[in-house]
Formats: structure tokens, sequence, C-alpha cells
């Protein structure tokens, strides 16, 4: 068969790789807090794995030490600083429509 007519022959792109968010030298810890704050939402959710693009094992150590932060109060559970605010003011719109006898 003739080489200059290969249908199927994929053309050679040059494609940049992203650099891993975890390099060799970074300590996966829950003291880290600039670390672990990356693979965090603005709501407070652990970031999948796909988003994060991390190994299996960084994302378990990870979330292990998001965990553990949470657990000695170093991180919120939750951070819904808007939806309290929100709650807050009908709380008091309903305080004021109280039974007058």
């Amino acid at each position: 068969m003739d080489k200059s007519k290969r249908p199927f022959l994929k053309s050679k792109r040059s494609f940049r790789r992203r650099l891993p968010p975890i390099q060799s030298g970074d300590r996966i810890d829950y003291r880290n807090m600039s670390l672990i704050s990356r693979f965090i939402s603005e709501q407070g959710k652990i970031l999948s794995r796909r988003m994060n693009r991390l190994t299996l094992k960084q994302q378990r150590l990870i979330t292990i030490a998001i965990k553990q932060a949470r657990i000695l109060s170093l991180l919120p559970f939750l951070n819904n600083e808007k939806q309290f605010e929100r709650n807050e003011s009908t709380a008091r719109t309903t305080g004021l429509r109280t039974r007058n006898n």
C-alpha cells in the first residue's frame, strides 16, 4: 500500500501538559491550610478528583486532611454566610408579627 494514501493517519499535535496541582515537596496534612483550601469549593464542599486533577491516592489524602481540619475547627463544615444572613433577616421580620392581645 502506498504511504501517501493513508486515510486514518492521525496528525501529531503538540499539547501543553498541565502542571500537577500538588508538587512532590508539598506535604498533604490537615495543618497545611494553603494547600487544602485550593480543593474546597466556595460552599465548603470537597471538589471532585476530576476537577482537582489529582491521582486517586492524592484525592484520598486530601479528603482525609480536609475532614481532620473540619473536626479540629480549622475549616468550617459549611460555608453558607449569604444563606445565614438571609435566614436571619427573615427571622427578624417574623418576630415583628407577634399577636397583640
